[in-house]
């Protein structure tokens, strides 16, 4: 497969006067690219599958080397230089594509690491062999037998395996907008980077702590992150910001030993009831959060804002009915406004046993697991304390481990906290002008404007990093469908969102 389409690279940069030309994107833009794709949608899916085949899980050094060097092959087959940087964990890929007279510079970000896989769980004989099948498995999928010979795809036929959707499909969707530019004889505007993470699925420690010796290679204008996916409504998606998370675990302890309900309730505390309070006085029936301040700094919207959250075509209906709830925790907001506040979230709880296993006990202990999802405007560190703080302030003294004999007699309320991960959020305003060029690139495209979201529900902890340390505004340039099943045993691609996302990209690559 790479052999062909280096030999097709070659002679495309043999009449390179052609690629880089002065013609702009036309009318005719979308239609060309479109027949390039049509053309070529067996190369575009057998690249796909060859680079799924190697497997992927961030514990097996060995095939993570190979991915990387693949990519790095790749990278070059489609007339970038390229080179593979080391860290202290997995290597990075980067692919460096100068344009003459170009008006910025991009850096696309991508990563080729996946989720662990359990075979068995997978409908299908290797969860790195990719299968295709006509529609969703869940919608009686049948496989597609010798489909790598197939020139034409149904756009609903389904790419089954692991990192197909998250995140590989990125990568080729790139690369062929590329090739499907430089068919049409149309010249990319922007000097072109590429940075492929090889653990994003594992917080990229390899590449945050070797930011400060790639920095320099990683300089844009503008970080697009190929990493999302698009609005359910299929149509191109430009994606904003992403939330910030924290997690915490909140542990409070009646007697050293569950004792019985019977003989000892009324006298010895119950740490369920306890923590049941706790929680109860950090969130209120109508949804908001009664921690002191924890909405500081969230600003109302911009009219302007409001406007583009106002054209999210979400269907609230249809999503209550699909998750079984008869109206939103908070009524008043839609969706998309929901998603500009930072969240409080009760995960996990337990005390004791229930079912057929409970039993007449005042348990010795009671635990909650909780996630708080962050907004720019709210810190993942101050928002900490702020928490701390609601939980000193209901009387409760704040441990970090299990307390001690003379600690449980000198205080009736204790409340161990154990702080989990967490990550800072971004988001970059629609309003730069950065943000109106991408909005602006795919509506003329695509004759309409993309959806358009200001906040996602995500976490990505490393785009907030990478801005940060690199300076440049980021936004997410989304290309998979929504319900790919990514980190699950079936996670799957529609190929007719491939195809729509190497649109997307061949835009944002001539606006």
């Amino acid at each position: 497969m790479r052999d062909s389409l280096r030999l097709w690279i070659v002679c495309g940069l043999l009449g390179a006067s052609g690629w880089v030309s002065t013609a702009q994107p036309g009318p005719g833009l979308r239609s060309a690219l479109e027949d390039y794709i049509g053309s070529h949608q067996r190369e575009i899916v057998g690249e796909l599958v060859d680079l799924v085949s190697i497997p992927n899980v961030v514990s097996d050094p060995e095939n993570t080397q190979r991915n990387a060097s693949y990519i790095r092959g790749m990278l070059r087959d489609h007339g970038f230089r390229a080179e593979v940087l080391e860290t202290e964990i997995n290597p990075l890929v980067y692919g460096e594509l100068k344009v003459p007279n170009a008006k910025r510079t991009l850096l696309f970000y991508a990563h080729y690491d996946g989720h662990p896989v359990d075979p068995r769980r997978w409908k299908q004989a290797n969860p790195f062999t990719a299968v295709l099948r006509d529609r969703r498995l869940e919608d009686g999928g049948k496989d597609i037998s010798g489909f790598k010979q197939l020139k034409k795809f149904h756009p609903d036929a389904r790419l089954y395996g692991r990192s197909v959707a998250d995140n590989k499909a990125a990568i080729v969707a790139l690369l062929t907008a590329i090739d499907a530019l430089k068919a049409a004889g149309v010249a990319l505007t922007s000097n072109v980077r590429v940075i492929i993470d090889g653990e994003q699925e594992s917080s990229s420690l390899g590449l945050l702590r070797a930011l400060p010796r790639y920095r320099d290679q990683l300089k844009a204008d503008l970080m697009l992150l190929l990493d999302d996916p698009v609005h359910p409504s299929g149509r191109p998606t430009v994606i904003f910001g992403a939330r910030g998370a924290v997690s915490m675990e909140l542990t409070t302890y009646g007697p050293k030993f569950g004792v019985h309900s019977g003989h000892f309730g009324n006298w010895v505390p119950n740490p369920g009831i306890r923590l049941a309070r706790l929680l109860a006085s950090m969130k209120g029936d109508d949804g908001r959060v009664l921690i002191n301040r924890f909405y500081d700094g969230v600003e109302p919207l911009h009219e302007e804002e409001r406007t583009m959250l106002d054209a999210v075509p979400d269907d609230h209906a249809n999503l209550m009915k699909l998750f079984g709830i008869a109206a939103p925790e908070r009524p008043g907001l839609t969706l998309q406004q929901a998603l500009q506040l930072p969240t409080f979230n009760i995960r996990g709880l337990s005390s004791a046993y229930t079912g057929p296993d409970a039993r007449t006990i005042i348990p010795d202990i009671a635990t909650a697991s909780l996630d708080i999802r962050l907004v720019k405007e709210t810190p993942l560190a101050e928002t900490t304390e702020k928490v701390l703080a609601h939980i000193r302030a209901q009387g409760f003294e704040v441990v970090e481990s299990d307390p001690s004999e003379a600690m449980r007699a000198r205080s009736p309320r204790i409340v161990k906290v154990v702080k989990g991960g967490g990550s800072n959020a971004y988001r970059t305003s629609p309003l730069l002008p950065e943000s109106r060029q991408v909005v602006a690139a795919l509506e003329r495209l695509f004759g309409e404007r993309p959806v358009q979201i200001r906040t996602s529900g995500a976490t990505f902890p490393v785009a907030t990093v990478l801005i940060q340390e690199i300076g440049s505004p980021a936004i997410s340039l989304p290309i998979v469908n929504f319900d790919n099943g990514q980190h699950s045993d079936s996670e799957n691609l529609r190929l007719g969102h491939l195809f729509t996302g190497i649109l997307s990209i061949a835009a944002v690559l001539t606006m």
